[in-house]
């Protein structure tokens, strides 16, 4: 399969990036992983959960600091565990304290953010372990985009299984409640597939910008779009048209990718709210016009 996808970019992208195996892959993976960001970031969008995706993304220094503990060298499972478990209390705080999700949050943020620093930072080790802060795209493997192939057609189904009933609960949980949808899990079952996500992006795109990638793309969407099919096409076009771009003028700018990817994320989303602004009006005009013909 790689090796046709490599004769797939010789032949469509004659470009002198196009030569570089790295840059191969690294396109491949942004094709295959910015749609999952885009259809989740719907979700989080939606439900408000900015802030949770971005304490997902910080409980990634824990999930390392327990894995090093253990003896563990490869801290992916480490990372996902922790995070599915930070997914699990999150939802289960929630009905069992009367502050608000925000401190909730910023509760869990505090400790995971605290209990990673101070495990790495024993006798100066932190430094080795800033790579997962920043990311690097450029250095993905065949066998972590089959991953991310993997978990792209698991988004995929579970979006076509619960994709409705979870936009009914984002709009209205007690009308969804009413239509026997059991929200708690649901909800818990959305955060943990959104945890899994996360903590495999890590790696590649970095602690620090995966809650960027995740909401900026959703967000831009929302500005324009008139219905839920709209608003999540659009959000996977603001995601791959980000992507590849940041990528490719990553490598001529000599810049880190995930930023580069962000910025150009942040662009599409300044775009949108001029096209959110412009667009009832240009509606009003042209509507306007065709009544006056009319009558």
């Amino acid at each position: 399969m790689i090796e046709s996808w490599y004769k797939l970019v010789d032949l469509l992208l004659p470009f002198d990036w196009g030569q570089y195996v790295f840059m191969k892959n690294a396109l491949l993976a942004v094709l295959v992983i910015t749609p999952v960001y885009a259809v989740l970031g719907t979700m989080v969008v939606s439900n408000r959960m900015a802030f949770f995706t971005d304490v997902l993304g910080h409980s990634a220094l824990a999930g390392i600091a327990i894995g090093v503990l253990c003896g563990i060298h490869d801290p992916t499972w480490p990372m996902i565990t922790m995070a599915v478990i930070l997914a699990i209390l999150v939802n289960v705080f929630k009905g069992l304290t009367r502050a608000s999700t925000d401190t909730v949050l910023g509760v869990f943020l505090a400790f995971m953010v605290a209990l990673g620093i101070t495990i790495l930072s024993r006798q100066g080790g932190f430094v080795k372990y800033t790579k997962y802060l920043i990311g690097d795209i450029l250095a993905v493997s065949p066998a972590e985009i089959t991953w991310l192939v993997v978990i792209f057609f698991i988004v995929l189904i579970y979006w076509c299984v619960a994709g409705n009933a979870l936009i009914l609960t984002s709009v209205n949980s007690s009308l969804a409640r009413s239509r026997r949808i059991k929200v708690f899990l649901l909800e818990t079952s959305f955060t943990i597939l959104l945890a899994v996500v996360v903590m495999l992006s890590i790696r590649l795109v970095g602690v620090l910008i995966i809650n960027s990638l995740l909401v900026l793309p959703a967000a831009a969407s929302r500005n324009f779009a008139r219905n839920t099919q709209a608003y999540t096409l659009w959000a996977v076009v603001f995601s791959v048209v980000s992507g590849i771009t940041g990528l490719v003028v990553s490598y001529y700018w000599g810049t880190a990718t995930g930023a580069t990817i962000v910025l150009f994320s942040v662009g599409c989303y300044v775009i949108s709210v001029a096209a959110g602004r412009a667009l009832p009006r240009l509606t009003k005009i042209f509507c306007g016009n065709e009544n006056k013909i009319s009558q």
